[in-house]
């Protein structure tokens, strides 16, 4: 399984893993976030659903509109691997930005739950910055080397978008000028 697939599996877990004692129990959440002892609201448990809702609707999002699952009308669009046959991939126009806007929201998931254990002390908060943190290092990593498909050149085999600083290649730039003195 690719990175960038694993990211995208791994959001939407770790959103569904936020999302369920928030849909299922949210007296118990509200209880346990208060710091007298009370009944919860009816108000509070709808807001409390309400977001255990969006995190399950953004973590399906962030696996549709990034093409971990081929959303094609037929069979016929998509080879045994789920892999579309297609040149242009449909899923290039919203993979990126979904990449980019979940690499943002843990982030700022991250940032949020590293002041508020600083500042509390409580070890959940340190769970959630390390789980948002693992999913926005890798969203970075895959938004900065799995994002482009590369210029890979027919006759060398290279990355055409490397350079030669600091370091010259040397071999490319002899074949250069062979090749130059035949066409001359």
């Amino acid at each position: 399984m690719d990175v960038f697939y694993s990211y995208t599996y791994g959001t939407a877990g770790w959103l569904a893993l936020q999302a369920a004692p928030l849909i299922l129990s949210p007296k118990i959440v509200i209880a346990l976030l208060s710091p007298e002892v009370r009944d919860s609201t009816p108000l509070e448990e709808y807001f409390s659903r309400s977001l255990g809702m969006a995190l399950l609707a953004l973590g399906v999002m962030v696996v549709l509109l990034t093409g971990s699952v081929p959303l094609t009308s037929t069979f016929s669009d998509t080879t045994d691997a789920g892999v579309t046959t297609d040149k242009a991939d449909p899923k290039a126009p919203y993979a990126v930005p979904t990449l980019t806007i979940s690499l943002i929201y843990h982030s700022a998931a991250t940032l949020y739950c590293y002041m508020k254990y600083t500042t509390v002390g409580e070890m959940p908060y340190m769970l959630g910055a390390v789980g948002s943190g693992a999913l926005a290092s890798v969203g970075l990593w895959c938004l900065l080397f799995a994002s482009s498909s590369g210029r890979i050149s027919r006759k060398t085999g290279a990355d055409k978008r490397t350079s030669g600083f600091p370091f010259s290649n040397k071999e490319a730039a002899s074949e250069k000028k062979r090749q130059m003195k035949k066409a001359s």
